[in-house]
This record gives C-alpha cells, sequence and structure tokens, in this order.
C-alpha cells in the first residue's frame, strides 16, 4: 500500500483525485477564485473611494482645494515608498498576465496577490489619473495563478483559473458578468470552448453577485437611459467611429512617448518628484482629469456640464460657450497625458477607466460641434456612450467587450446598432494603424503575444532552450583524421561541432563528410578537420523566437541546426525534436 502524504494538502489532493473528477473539480473552482475576485475588486473600489472622500472633504475644500495639486503627488509618493519594501516589480496587471500565460507557464509571484491592491488603493484614491480595473484583473490573476499551482495543477487549468478570476474582477467592478467573459475571451486569446465556457459563467456570475451583495446596486455608472437610435445619424456614427480610432492612436502615441521620456531617469524618485510635479500642475489646470473620472462621465451623460468646467479656474475669468467647448476638448487631449504621468512617476492603476473617460467627452464634444454646425442631434447622450465603446475597441482592441460593456452597465440595448457600428470603424481603422493593442504592442515586440491562432499560440509558449540538444562530442579545427576517427568511435551521433579553444563554433563535420576516406590510414596524419567541415547553412540564438527557428530550418532544409549564446557553441535542435516537443505541448494546451 503506497505511503500517504504526510500534510494536509496532500492529502486533500490524494482525496480529491479519488472522488472528485477533475472537470468538476475546475468548476469548484472557478466559483472559488470568483467569489475571492469579487471581494478583492469590491475592497479596491471603495477602498480608493473612501480615500477620495476624505482627501476631498473637510477643512481643505472649505479655502483652497489642495487636492488638485498636492495630493496626487503625495498618493504617488506613497505608492513608491510601499513599492520600495515590496520584492518585485509591480506593474499594470493585464501586460503581466499576458505575459505570464506565454513565458511563465501561467505563474505569477505570490506577492502580486496583494502589491497591486496596496499600491493601486493610494494612487487613484489620492487622485491619481488611472483606473483600478488594472490592478482588479492582475491581482484575481495571480490569487488563480497560485491557486493552481498550489493544487498542482497542469497550464492549460491553471490559465483557465487566472482567466475566471480576471473575468469575476471586471464583473465585480462594473456588474457586467456578459461583458467581463468577452473581455477575458478578447484580451487573453482563451478558447471559447464548453470545457472553458462554464468555468468563465461561474466565475463572471460570482463575481457580480459578491460585489451585489457587498454594496447593492451601486454602480459606477449610473446612467440607465439613452435616446434611441435615429437612422438619420448614421453618418454621425460613422463620422464618430472614424474620430474614436484617430483618437485611440493619438492614446497609444501619446502613452508611449511618456513612457519612454521617464525610462531615460534610472532613479525612482527623480520620476515621482518630475511626473507628480507635471501631473498636479495639469490637474491644477484641468481638474476633472484627476482620478478615474468615472463622476465626470455620469456628469456628462446627466448633462452637468458647468459643474465640470466649474473646477477650473480658466471658467472664472470668462464665461463664454467656446470657453466651455475647449475645456471639454481639454479633457479628451490632456486626460491620456494626466494617465501616463501617473504610472511613469511611479503610480500603479490601469487604463480601462481613462479609456472610457476620453471616450465618453470626446462623444459629448462631437455632438456639440454638430450641433454648433445646426446638424439635428437628438441627444448626446448616445454618442458619448458610442464614444466610450469606440476608445475602447480602439485602445484595447476589444469591439465586442465595448458594444457589450457599455450596453450592459448603462441598459443601452436599444443603441445596439450605433455601438456595433463605432466599434468596428475604430478597431478596424486603429489596427490598421497599430496593429497591436495597448497591452499588446510590448509584448508582441518581444515575440512573447499569445493570439487566437493556435500555432501561434504553441510557438510563443516555446522555449528554445526546451528542444536544445548538448549530447554531441565536439572537435578542434586542428584535429586530425586519425584523431577524428577515435571521436566518431565514442559517439553516438553523426554531427560534430568544431570549436576553438574559446568554445567558438568554427564550423561543423558530419560523418558523411568524411565516410568515404575514414579508414584510409594514410590520410590519419595529414588531413585535418579544418579541411573537412564546413559552415553550418545558419546559426540560432539562445534567445531567439520559435517562429525565427522554423523559419531558417525552412529557408535551409537543414535537418540540424547549431544554437550559440553570442559565438559560444551550447548545442544543436533538430527537427525531429523540434516538431516532438511540438506536438507534446499542443496536446497539453488543446486538452
Amino acid at each position: 500500500m503506497p505511503k500517504q502524504p504526510d500534510s494536509l494538502l496532500g492529502r486533500f489532493l490524494v482525496w480529491r483525485a479519488r472522488h472528485i473528477p477533475k472537470r468538476q473539480f475546475i468548476l469548484m473552482l472557478s466559483i472559488l477564485v470568483g467569489l475571492i475576485s469579487g471581494l478583492v475588486a469590491t475592497f479596491l473600489k471603495n477602498a480608493a473611494h473612501y480615500i477620495q472622500h476624505i482627501v476631498q472633504s473637510g477643512f481643505f475644500t472649505d479655502y483652497f482645494n489642495p487636492y488638485y495639486f498636492v495630493f496626487p503627488i503625495i498618493g504617488i509618493g506613497i505608492t513608491v515608498l510601499v513599492k520600495s519594501f515590496i520584492k518585485g516589480k509591480v506593474g499594470e496587471g493585464i501586460p503581466s498576465t499576458l505575459f505570464a500565460f506565454s513565458r511563465r507557464n501561467g505563474f505569477l509571484a505570490p506577492y502580486r496577490m496583494y502589491a497591486s491592491v496596496i499600491t493601486s488603493i493610494f494612487t487613484v484614491g489620492f487622485g491619481g489619473s488611472v483606473g483600478l480595473e488594472g490592478p482588479s484583473v492582475g491581482t484575481g490573476s495571480a490569487i488563480g495563478s497560485n491557486i493552481g499551482r498550489m493544487l498542482h495543477l497542469n497550464f492549460k487549468s491553471r490559465v483557465l483559473l487566472m482567466s475566471c478570476a480576471s473575468a469575476a474582477a471586471i464583473s465585480s467592478i462594473f456588474n457586467a458578468p456578459i461583458a467581463a467573459i468577452i473581455f477575458t475571451i478578447e484580451i487573453f486569446s482563451l478558447d471559447l470552448t464548453f470545457s472553458s465556457l462554464i468555468p468563465l459563467l461561474l466565475a463572471s456570475v460570482s463575481g457580480a453577485v459578491t460585489s451585489i451583495f457587498l454594496q447593492s446596486n451601486n454602480y459606477l455608472i449610473s446612467y440607465k437611459t439613452a435616446a434611441e437610435f435615429q437612422v438619420d445619424e448614421i453618418l454621425l456614427y460613422l463620422f464618430l467611429g472614424v474620430l474614436t480610432a484617430l483618437v485611440s492612436v493619438y492614446f497609444n502615441k501619446v502613452y508611449f512617448a511618456v513612457e519612454r521620456f521617464f525610462g531615460r531617469f534610472g532613479n525612482g524618485y527623480l520620476r515621482m518628484v518630475i511626473g507628480g510635479t507635471l501631473l498636479g500642475v495639469l490637474i491644477f489646470l484641468i481638474p476633472p482629469v484627476c482620478g478615474e473620472g468615472y463622476t465626470t462621465i455620469n456628469d456628462l451623460l446627466d448633462g452637468r456640464i458647468t459643474k465640470i468646467v466649474s473646477e477650473s479656474f480658466l471658467y472664472h475669468y470668462e464665461d463664454g460657450t467656446w470657453l466651455v467647448f475647449a475645456l471639454l476638448v481639454g479633457l479628451v487631449l490632456f486626460k491620456v497625458f494626466a494617465t501616463a504621468l501617473t504610472l511613469g512617476a511611479g503610480g500603479v492603476g490601469g487604463i480601462f477607466a481613462p479609456s472610457l473617460f476620453i471616450g465618453a467627452s470626446l462623444g459629448y464634444v462631437f455632438a456639440r460641434f454638430a450641433m454648433a454646425l445646426g446638424i439635428e442631434v437628438s441627444s448626446s447622450s448616445p454618442f458619448i456612450l458610442t464614444g466610450m465603446a469606440g476608445l475602447m475597441a480602439g485602445v484595447m482592441h476589444a469591439p465586442l467587450t465595448a458594444i457589450f460593456m457599455i450596453a450592459e452597465i448603462t441598459g443601452g440595448y436599444h443603441l445596439f446598432i450605433p455601438l456595433m457600428m463605432v466599434s468596428a470603424i475604430s478597431f478596424v481603422v486603429t489596427r490598421t494603424i497599430m496593429p497591436h493593442s495597448i497591452y499588446t504592442v510590448q509584448l508582441a515586440a518581444r515575440g512573447d503575444l499569445l493570439t487566437h491562432n493556435k500555432d501561434q499560440v504553441i510557438l510563443t509558449l516555446l522555449k528554445l532552450e526546451s528542444v536544445v540538444e548538448n549530447n554531441f562530442k565536439s572537435i578542434h579545427p586542428d584535429m586530425n583524421l586519425g584523431a577524428l576517427v577515435k571521436v566518431v568511435s565514442k559517439s553516438k551521433r553523426n554531427l560534430f561541432p568544431v570549436l576553438n579553444e574559446e568554445g567558438e563554433l568554427e564550423g561543423v563535420l558530419t560523418l558523411d563528410d568524411f565516410r568515404s576516406i575514414m579508414f584510409d590510414q594514410s590520410l590519419y596524419e595529414d588531413t585535418l578537420v579544418k579541411h573537412l567541415m564546413s559552415p553550418p547553412p545558419a546559426t540560432l540564438q539562445k534567445e531567439e523566437g520559435m517562429e525565427s527557428v522554423l523559419q531558417k530550418f525552412q529557408d535551409t532544409g537543414a535537418w540540424n541546426l547549431p544554437v550559440l549564446n553570442g559565438k559560444y557553441y551550447i548545442g544543436f535542435v533538430s527537427k525531429s525534436k523540434l516538431f516532438s516537443v511540438y506536438r507534446r505541448k499542443l496536446l497539453e494546451f488543446s486538452e
């Protein structure tokens, strides 16, 4: 009788394997991670909003509100200080999760289960111009990953649990379970099969129910009544789709330009001072770009425009229609700067909420501009909602998420036609200009991006080091034929790397290259390896991506290619080993 494990977890895993089928166990775990992620997202949202309530009320607001300048700097300062005590990088949650899928076998470090929560509370609570969705998704993914690690689940199951946790986090924040599932499928390139759909449904519902139970129907966007779609406004929606695409490209370009700017500073505290000061000035000039921006979105939808623009000191110098219009345009143009400055200075948060903010502001400005030109517009609210969808589709390359998210959180299902139209146009135009979303552009540049193309996914998951073979007998270029024959007699391979004294690859030699002379002893002394060897048809570097590896095999027709670290030999990769490992990974990924 086999020995029973000593640990409680070990005994539980043995009991589970005997009594609970794996599929049912995954369903149970999906509910569990859904509840935990829902709790985390709800806590994160309420904690940040509670800090906002404290710093925006009381003694400070009776005379002068330094919230617009001082508090965002304080929040980023606290965030940077907390990050210095965390042994590991605290970054944007969604790209980190995507990288864990492609390069870390679905593993996220345990500290990620709490790091983003703690830091983003201070960043957003004190007015940092970012959202809480990214940290919620990153935290939920880390929880799913570590539960999978603890229970010894395979790669496919870990990824599924991480996806369930992400769906639950989004569902909890927006009370939008359908959009949360679509978000997970679009952003994480998850295969939509029956075995993955049911766990996603259970997790998403668990997250939404947790949020509703804890805070009732307290929606971030409370607007529930919008004017219906008018067919005669269809051209306006077409123009709005193109405009949201162009603003999405602008968003991405500015975001990464600011990121490159801060990349020049190696000192984190210097970045905090520079970025925090610039952010404080920007928020002082345009106060609505402070924080997530959902209050401004609700004010736009309810028509409380004066409340939005009156917060700027510029408004009190000249009360005019064009000044109001200019301030609203400023929301579109400078919110992305505020977001990028917050993150560049060391804050922690996401770009989900800023995308919705810019889309709403753009939709309202577009509707008002059309009215100013004498074009009859039934209401600005449909353009605000479709503008939000257009920015989401363009910035995140997630058109289906955009459509269902806006429809679900606002109840604007009768706007499906313009939502579909604007989202589709924005996505197509943006993707033509920028093939990758703001989440994936850096991963794609490194070859670390998973897509819905299964072949591409497997190639991304494969690592060159996993297929390198190094049981080859190396030889020296000045070795004579007699010595070579002795090496051959002890080798089980018919391929030999030719290395110099430093271990650099000089060439390759195959058994076929000297088979005809290997028994002619008269040639043993004078025939040297350097006379017989030939240069390899191609070489591979150890960090090279699998797509490049396959392309070199195809171009050269070779069966084996050497792998180098710079000039130094590591081993060989063979077609047979490569395809064998590919097949195993495909079976693992598709099970």
